[in-house]
Order: C-alpha cells, then structure tokens, then sequence
C-alpha cells in the first residue's frame, strides 16, 4: 500500500492541480504538506486526519480525497475506503492512471491493516591490527620518592594483531499504525586466535515518531546487552529524542536537535557504573547524490559509584560525507572526535593523574551494488586514542570487507 501512495502522489502532480477550480485559502498548502509530511514518517493517521481537514476546508481538493482513500484502505478501513473511491470516481472524472489505481487497490482488498516490515544481514571479514586495545609504549613510568621508575607491560597490555569474522542483523516492523516501529539488532565478532576477545551485542527497542504543529520528534527507548569473551558483560538502558525545529532553511538542508540518557551497568565489574547525558546538534545536506552531516555533542557522565577518575564531561565531533563516485560506487568518509576529561585523579598513590582522553577515528569506506538488495563493502578505519596516561594511549588500524543484505 505504501507503493500504493507513492505512485497516487506521481500520478497526481499534473491531473489533481487541473481539477482545482479555484486557489486554496492562505494555510491550505501548509496543512497539505503536513499531511504529505506525516504520511512520508510513516504517522498514517495523523496524515489522514490532516488530509480530512484539507477536505473540509476544499472539497474540491482531490489529491486529499485519493490519498485519504488509499490511506484508509491500508488501515483496513474498507467501508470508508469504498466511500471515498466512490466520491473521486464521480466527482472528479480521474484519468485512467488514477481509475487503475483504485481499481487495484479494491482487488488487492482493504481488510485489516498490514504492518511494514524490514530486515538486513551482513557478513564480513576482516583484520585488526590491536584487537585488544594494546597500550603504544611497551611500559609505564611512575614518580617514586622524587625519581621515576620504569614498569614494562605484560605481553596482554601491547598491541595484538588478529583476523575476525562478523555477522550483525537487523530487523524492524510497524507496531501501530501510527508510523510506531519495534526493533531488534545483533552484532558478533570472532577472531580466530584471540577468542578471549570475542563480542556480541543485542538490542531491542521502539521508536515513535510525533509532530507538533511544525515541530517534529522522534523518540527512542533501547535495552541493549553486550558479551566479551563468551561472558556477559554490560548492560545498557537509553531513551533518546530527535527534534527538528522549524527553522528557515532551504530545502536540502535539515537541523536536529538530540538528547539523551543512557544507563551503563557492567556485570562484572565494581564500581564503574554510570549514567550519561548527552545534548548534540546536527546539521545534514542532501542533494544531487551527496549527503554530508556534521554534529557537535556536550556529554557527562555520572559515575554513581567510586570509578577511578570519578565523574567525567566530554565533547564529541563527527564528520560524514557520502556520495556518487564512478558509476553505481558509492564513497563514505567519516571523521569523530571523542574527548573525555575526569574530574578526578584516576588512581592517588599509583597514576596521580587526571585523565584525559580523546578519541580520533578516521574512516572510509566504498559501496559497490551487486543486485537490486546486495551490495559489497570495502572499510578501512584508524583509531587514534591519545591520552595524558600512556598506559590507556593507543593506535589502531583495521580493514574489513563485507557483503550486505537488504530483506523486505
């Protein structure tokens, strides 16, 4: 049905305008483009309560009559459905496309409403040059008694290399009619010697889209559950809101505006639990086969119990660029900064120091289409972790290539 729409949309910019015998009141063209607005976030409801008003305010509208009618057949609303086909057939004398259209929609029947779903899969290979995050020098000095002394890293605190398999999947689905979805996320990654290293990640949350006037929100709400090594790990809680405001802005760029709070409890560790907040803008350019985004985020962590370092405030920064290389490739450059700085020294009487810390991840990426839902990916990625405590300071690089899966 939502190809139902899309197709109704097309074949009405020329034949609806025709049919118009007048021009719409002042606001009509903004109630209008809400209700196109709402439909395309998936909010059916809202856009045919929208669409409803446009015909009270213009009866004559019959853009507003077809997708109110196609709309109300997806919900499996099939009296008024049957209505509404009835009033454009005789009201507007619709061309043959727009005849066909309503024709196959009473065949495909307006019964019940069909939730949408989605799914993806990925499998990859790759290498990693620091599996474990290895410190880049091979000891640590610490003042003692007005000289320093110099304590070399065990084999496990360096870098080590290895080569891994991953596999992540993903599937979403419509729970209310409403443009509400649930999801369900996995990610694993083995590496074929440093098992001890192994992960996995699941998540499941929903996510609900709203509008207020011209203020638009998007909320999420995940529980996720994270393993290293065969053992269970962390645990996480995170609600989060997207809003877009309404400002003056052309057409092909976007600004929101996004908060959150996430709860961190690791099941195996004392004293490092935490709650994050977290307020970040972004800014997004689509046009002519380039997407660019750039966003800023203010971050504090709460440590609820006596982690080293204590409490922390950060900054993060994250660059990305997509676009149209040489026929269907595709190039992906991604730039983050993550800093962090604690308020506290990390250890009194061992490492004296405050912490600080900021990540540097360079990536780029290319995306070659094989069929119509496949395509294959080539990433390479560099880490740059620089911190004022060498023993936490480390480099990373890794290649993977990997095959993608879109389902329906």
């Amino acid at each position: 049905m939502k190809q139902l729409v899309g197709a109704a949309m097309l074949a009405l910019s020329v034949a609806v305008h025709a049919q118009q015998p007048h021009e719409p009141e002042a606001a009509q063209p903004d109630l209008y483009a809400d209700a196109l607005q709402s439909l395309a976030e998936g909010r059916k409801n809202d856009a045919s309560a929208a669409l409803m008003r446009v015909i009270e305010n213009e009866p004559l509208h019959a853009g507003a009559y077809l997708e109110v009618a196609l709309i109300q057949c997806s919900l499996g609303h099939a009296d008024e459905a049957a209505r509404l086909f009835a009033i454009i057939e005789t009201r507007f004398d619709p061309p043959q496309g727009i005849l066909d259209l309503i024709a196959d929609a009473r065949e495909t029947g307006c019964e019940r409403w069909h939730a949408i779903s989605a799914s993806s899969f990925v499998l990859g290979r790759g290498v990693d040059q620091n599996v474990n995050q290895g410190a880049s020098k091979p000891s640590y000095i610490i003042d003692r008694d007005g000289g320093q002394i110099e304590l070399p890293l065990l084999p496990d605190f360096l870098p080590r290399h290895d080569q891994y398999t991953m596999l992540a999947a993903e599937y979403m689905r419509e729970v209310t009619p409403n443009g509400t979805i649930g999801f369900v996320q996995y990610q694993g990654r083995r590496n074929d010697t440093l098992r001890q290293y192994d992960s996995a990640s699941l998540y499941m949350g929903v996510e609900s889209p709203y509008r207020f006037g011209k203020w638009t929100l998007r909320t999420t709400a995940m529980l996720g559950l994270t393993g290293l090594g065969g053992h269970f790990y962390q645990r996480q809680l995170q609600l989060q809101a997207r809003i877009g405001p309404p400002l003056p802005l052309p057409n092909s760029l976007q600004f929101n505006l996004m908060g959150g709070i996430t709860r961190t409890e690791y099941l195996n560790l004392t004293n490092f639990d935490s709650n994050t907040f977290e307020l970040r803008g972004q800014l997004s350019y689509r046009q002519d086969g380039l997407y660019a985004s750039a966003s800023i985020g203010f971050l504090d962590d709460r440590a609820s119990a006596a982690r080293p370092g204590g409490s922390r405030d950060g900054v993060a920064l994250n660059l990305l660029a997509r676009r149209k290389l040489l026929g269907e490739l595709t190039g992906e450059m991604g730039y983050t900064r993550q800093g962090w700085r604690s308020e506290l020294p990390y250890a009194p009487g061992l490492i004296d120091q405050v912490r600080k810390q900021a990540t540097h991840v360079v990536r780029g990426t290319l995306v070659y289409p094989i069929k119509k839902n496949q395509s294959l990916q080539l990433e390479a990625r560099a880490v740059y972790n620089n911190e004022d405590i060498s023993l936490f300071k480390y480099n990373n690089r890794l290649l993977q290539l990997s095959w993608h899966v879109q389902g329906p």
